[in-house]
């Protein structure tokens, strides 16, 4: 009986602990991109869709995305389904910038706080796509092509590498894409569009002749 009562305080008090500390954990992946660390906190961040964030005043709609650029060497912040890319500035050194990013990442996934002011995505103004292109009618069947293509098979891979890749237009032949996140600046997005995506799309949609960075 006495054996019971030493051990049984200790154990209900670990119980929320090891619960707490199982919530905390949060895998960190590299990328292409040497300046982009891409964070996986092991739960959904963005329920539908994805956010770019290049800028402080961007940042301004999410308190969590507000708080990694306050840190001070954050010049890139993106939101994707299960992840979170973060792009270091010139110069920063991960060594000391990623303990702060898990730390601000811990506090909001640990706290369940918002994502975005408002509560969530639909509380913000999210930027128009002014350089999305009006497509020409007559190639409707072929636009939607490139961008089940680009679902099915391109975006998966992009995520994979912590970022997202977004359709802006279709236009003689050529498609016109950009990246965003960890593939946004990276030293081998070039090559991605132009090896990579350009030879998928041109292989299963004869009409494309070229793919180019928007």
């Amino acid at each position: 009986m006495s054996r019971f009562q030493l051990h049984k305080g200790p154990l209900l008090a670990r119980r929320p602990r090891a619960s707490y500390i199982g919530a905390m954990f949060i895998e960190t992946e590299t990328t292409p991109n040497p300046a982009t660390l891409k964070f996986l906190p092991g739960q959904p961040v963005m329920t539908a869709g994805t956010r770019d964030f290049a800028s402080p005043e961007e940042a301004e709609a999410s308190p969590l995305a507000q708080a990694l650029f306050d840190i001070g060497e954050v010049t890139g912040v993106f939101f994707g389904r299960d992840f979170v890319s973060v792009t270091a500035a010139p110069g920063a050194e991960w060594a000391s910038l990623k303990p702060q990013v898990v730390s601000i990442l811990l506090d909001h996934f640990v706290s369940q706080a918002p994502l975005f002011v408002g509560g969530d995505a639909s509380g913000i103004a999210v930027p128009a796509d002014d350089d999305v292109m009006e497509d020409d009618p007559a190639d409707a069947e072929v636009v939607e092509q490139i961008k089940e293509l680009i679902e099915t098979r391109v975006r998966p891979a992009v995520a994979g590498d912590g970022g997202d890749i977004r359709y802006r237009g279709f236009r003689e032949g050529v498609v016109y894409l950009s990246l965003q996140g960890a593939c946004s600046g990276c030293p081998s997005s070039t090559a991605t569009l132009k090896h990579g995506i350009e030879g998928l799309l041109k292989h299963y949609v004869p009409e494309v002749t070229e793919v180019r960075a928007a």
